[in-house]
């Protein structure tokens, strides 16, 4: 008599974990799909403004300081130059903003056991970072070939920049959620100290132009890194030699991580206040 074939053995465990994380990836999905329709669905015009808002403020600022004064920093573009300071400030400021928002904007969904914390913060995490991926990608496409600058862009520090940006908007979003959920004040707090970064980021501006006491105080700026790195990609004569992308990362996941400890500890406390 011959022996049966063997059979793959059903692991229960296994199949178990499979169907939790598809189950996780639908939420997901479906809470990106909520807030597109909910920011953008609902105006007129839709996504065509997330363009438009960072591409007009570029331009007011690359018009104003054109009649100030008669060269940027770096290059002749005064648009560029703003463009490439302006863009991955941006991006921090939406992601860091809308991730540290999370559980308010989708605390009525977050009574059902199907979604949980960490669901809201990953669809804001990858709907506000491909949206300001996209964005950055059409403002400077657009600004390059409209201006014709002949500038040869090197992808390498422009990718670089992006994912640094993200870890870093995604690192103090996370710690923020948990504190603005915690400390009542913090989100008013937060806004007032962080006022100044628009000034202190580098966007009118190079690290180089700063006098040594000053750039001793903004060095500690992780977002003048960022601007220093993306216009190293579109500045082949610049150089900057204060650049630490070690810094950069290691104060993105210390935020992060100290951001998810506090929110596994205290989600349920946030969640009932």
């Amino acid at each position: 008599m011959s022996a049966a074939p063997n059979l793959p053995s059903s692991n229960p465990r296994a199949n178990g974990r499979r169907t939790r994380r598809f189950a996780a990836g639908r939420t997901v999905l479906a809470l990106m799909l909520r807030e597109m329709s909910t920011r953008y669905g609902r105006s007129p015009g839709g996504y065509v403004w997330a363009v438009l808002e960072p591409l007009g403020a570029i331009i007011l600022l690359g018009f104003g300081f054109s009649l100030l004064l008669r060269n940027p920093s770096l290059g002749n573009s005064f648009i560029l130059f703003y463009a490439t300071g302006f863009l991955p400030f941006s991006l921090y400021q939406n992601l860091s903003t809308t991730v540290a928002r999370s559980i308010n904007f989708s605390k009525p969904l977050l009574r059902y056991p199907a979604v949980t914390w960490a669901d809201a913060i990953l669809a804001r995490l990858l709907l506000n970072s491909l949206t300001g991926i996209l964005v950055t990608y059409i403002v400077l496409t657009g600004i390059l070939f409209l201006n014709d600058t002949r500038t040869v862009v090197e992808y390498g520090p422009l990718i670089e920049t992006l994912f640094l940006t993200i870890l870093l908007g995604f690192g103090i979003g996370v710690l923020n959620c948990a504190l603005f959920g915690l400390i009542t004040i913090w989100d008013t707090v937060w806004s007032i100290i962080t006022r100044p970064l628009f000034l202190a980021s580098g966007i009118f501006f190079t690290y180089e132009d700063m006098p040594p006491t000053v750039q001793d105080i903004l060095w500690y700026n992780p977002l003048l890194h960022l601007t220093g790195l993306m216009r190293e990609g579109f500045y082949p004569m610049y150089a900057p030699q204060y650049i630490s992308v070690t810094y950069v990362t290691i104060f993105s996941l210390v935020s992060l991580f100290f951001g998810l400890l506090l929110l596994h500890r205290f989600h349920r406390d946030i969640l009932n206040r």
